[in-house]
């Protein structure tokens, strides 16, 4: 099938952090979606895209803010991709978040656009995050329930053993890197059935054995560096994305 327009929709996973943008600066930042819309535009000469990912949303967010926006735009291919930042929270409710998912599903599917979901990543290798595995198993189990019932693309970031090695990752191992998301927008071409030149199976070289002790000093220069500030933004109200815009709030062509 030939996409002829693409609204990407979700937290800063979609919006593309850390990936630099081809000219090598933080900001504006690529990521997967890009990639995908890049290789979907060599394909359909009058493509467009637009992506209205904001780092730091929650689910709610996603659903009031960007899901109607995509409704108005009425495009070929929708992906949508949240909860992940719900989940890191103490006491959030999966099947709760699993039915508001649901809801902007079907709302998207009533326009006539493909929709494209993901699962994340197995955080089995993430510390502290490790302990609401159980959690995460369940919101991701009813993610598949959601795209088989509603016919939507699925994308297994679980199954990506690629992704469980770290030079896959930013160093707050929260965000991905350019490798990261390109390997994801090469699975993302494969669930699309879109040819690509990249492979989503990637097995890296060995790298050696990491001893305890150096892991422990990585896992504790993390959590004061990286996971510290998060909750103290949390606890505070506050998110990475407060006060920004989408990066490409409009469906136009590149």
């Amino acid at each position: 099938m030939a996409y002829r327009s693409f609204v990407a929709l979700g937290d800063s996973f979609t919006e593309g952090l850390n990936d630099p943008g081809p000219d090598g600066v933080a900001g504006p930042f690529r990521g997967w979606a890009d990639r995908v819309a890049e290789r979907l535009a060599e394909l359909e000469p009058d493509f467009r895209y637009a992506n209205l990912a904001v780092r730091g949303r929650v689910l709610g967010q996603v659903v009031e803010q960007q899901v109607p926006r995509a409704v108005e735009m009425r495009p070929d291919l929708v992906s949508l991709c949240a909860g992940g930042n719900d989940l890191l929270r103490p006491g959030c409710d999966p099947d709760a978040l699993a039915r508001r998912l649901a809801g902007a599903v079907r709302d998207l599917r009533a326009t006539g656009a493909q929709v494209l979901l993901f699962t994340g990543v197995d955080p089995r290798d993430t510390p502290i995050m490790r302990r609401a595995r159980g959690t995460f198993a369940v919101f991701y189990m009813h993610i598949r329930s959601i795209s088989d019932l509603y016919g939507c693309r699925l994308v297994d970031q679980w199954s990506m053993q690629g992704l469980r090695d770290w030079r896959a990752w930013s160093e707050d191992r929260l965000h991905m890197n350019a490798e990261g998301h390109r390997l994801v927008a090469a699975k993302v071409c494969d669930v699309l059935g879109v040819e690509c030149a990249d492979d989503w199976r990637k097995e890296w070289p060995s790298r050696g054995r990491v001893t305890a002790g150096l892991r422990r000093r990585e896992d504790v220069r993390w959590v004061r560096e990286h996971l510290g500030p998060w909750v103290v933004r949390r606890l505070r109200g506050r998110s990475s994305g407060d006060g920004l815009d989408p990066k490409r709030p409009d469906l136009l062509g590149f």
